[in-house]
């Protein structure tokens, strides 16, 4: 066996390389029936939906998906299922082939099938979290007699939106509504698509209607924003007008109150700031969709673009201005608290000054009153000297001193009380020369 020439591997190497195949699309044929269900989930009901679709793979005796999987395709007998697990929410596609004929069912005024109405009823409904997105979807082999009066059955003329895909090569229909069933409508005439064109077209028209609904999860959050960014705004002008006219005494509750409304402003931008970016990335990714599937006028008709730009736009503007406000606030109220606390910080600078001036003056007064107390205390120590010089005197006398012990102490008075001025006048010097 020949021995391996690779170098050591890294160990997120091979999902890395095949994270380019992840979901791939698949090949299609029409007439097709696609019914997708995108469900806003939690981390517990992500869970819950990879437990769910194990069920019903073990009710169809199916192999079960792997514990870490993220995506799986299964052909189930009467549909196959798409199951997609995403940052936010779980995506269920089912499909079902259809009668040749389909598109000529405006005959008797019947719909087309779905492909959600040979899912199991009782187990559909359970689906995991909350549903964001439900589309019927109906991939008709290419225009016929009677295709116009199906397109007009299934969908509302008055909010028609349809264009040619696939440079032309194939027409897509929708209104954009929720029908009765709950459910929203797209048609697509595949024409001369190829089936493997058809796939990627098909994801693509899907992923605009799921990325439009997960992009439009910020317009709340950005209209519940805009209430409490007004009443800070008018809350941040009132300060301003405070701190103009406060004087020191109302600093320290004017400090509390900026404290509390940054505390108020920086908890609602991390509350909204992760949903506001993920909302600016699906609207990213929904353009690249629309552009993917290179979309062009039908006679008298808007655009699948031209609609999103007149519809989604102001939503997108919405979420951008609470974006834009809640950066702008949050520097605002930066600039207020640094202006604040420089002004205390100056009062405080002052009041130590003032501190420091009036230490010095105390020092000033108490070395003018040791210079007064001095000469008191030269006084002391030289008659308590020369009370010692005296006693000595006693004792020499004894001993021969021919002077008595009065004399000797009135001749040491001055030399004593000299020396003493001295010693105290060379000390001082060291002291403050040091």
């Amino acid at each position: 066996m020949q021995p391996s020439l690779q170098p050591r591997q890294h160990p997120q190497r091979a999902a890395l390389h095949n994270e380019i195949h992840a979901r791939p699309p698949e090949s299609m044929n029409a007439p097709l029936a696609i019914s997708h269900i995108v469900m806003a989930c939690d981390a517990a009901q992500r869970d819950a939906s990879r437990e769910h679709v194990a069920t019903l793979l073990r009710d169809h005796h199916l192999p079960q998906p792997d514990a870490q999987s993220t995506h799986l395709r299964m052909d189930l007998g009467p549909f196959r299922l798409r199951w997609e697990l995403h940052t936010e929410f779980v995506t269920w596609t089912f499909m079902r082939p259809l009668e040749a004929d389909a598109g000529s069912h405006l005959a008797g005024e019947r719909e087309p099938a779905t492909a959600a109405g040979v899912v199991p009823q009782g187990w559909l409904p359970q689906l995991p979290g909350q549903c964001l997105v439900s589309l019927h979807l109906w991939v008709l082999p290419t225009r016929t007699f009677g295709t116009d009066s199906l397109v007009k059955h299934l969908l509302h003329e008055d909010t028609l939106v349809a264009s040619t895909v696939a440079d032309g090569h194939g027409e897509v229909y929708t209104d954009f509504a929720i029908h009765a069933d709950g459910f929203s409508r797209m048609v697509l005439l595949a024409g001369s698509v190829t089936p493997r064109r058809l796939g990627r077209l098909v994801q693509r028209l899907l992923e605009i209607e799921t990325y439009r609904m997960a992009a439009l999860l910020g317009l709340p959050a950005a209209r519940e924003a805009s209430a409490v960014l007004a009443h800070a705004e008018r809350e941040l002008a009132e300060l301003a007008e405070s701190i103009r006219s406060a004087d020191h005494a109302d600093e320290p509750q004017l400090l509390d109150r900026l404290t509390r409304l940054a505390g108020k402003v920086e908890s609602q931008y991390a509350a909204t700031h992760s949903r506001f970016s993920a909302s600016a990335a699906y609207f990213e990714l929904v353009d690249k969709r629309i552009g993917d599937i290179t979309e062009s006028r039908l006679a008298g008709l808007q655009t699948i673009r031209e609609f999103m730009d007149r519809r989604l736009t102001p939503a997108r503007s919405t979420c951008e201005w609470a974006t834009r406000r809640q950066d702008a606030l949050s520097q605002r109220v930066s600039r207020m608290s640094n202006l604040l606390r420089t002004r205390v910080e100056i009062e405080q600078q002052q009041s130590s000054q003032a501190l420091l001036g009036a230490m010095n003056r105390r020092q000033g007064l108490q070395l003018k009153l040791q210079s007064t107390v001095e000469g008191l205390s030269v006084a002391a120590i030289t008659y308590y000297i020369v009370g010692l010089v005296s006693y000595l005197a006693k004792g020499a006398e004894k001993i021969g001193w021919p002077w008595s012990p009065e004399s000797t102490a009135a001749c040491a008075i001055p030399v004593v009380a000299l020396a003493v001025w001295w010693s105290l006048r060379r000390l001082h010097h060291k002291v403050f020369k040091a």
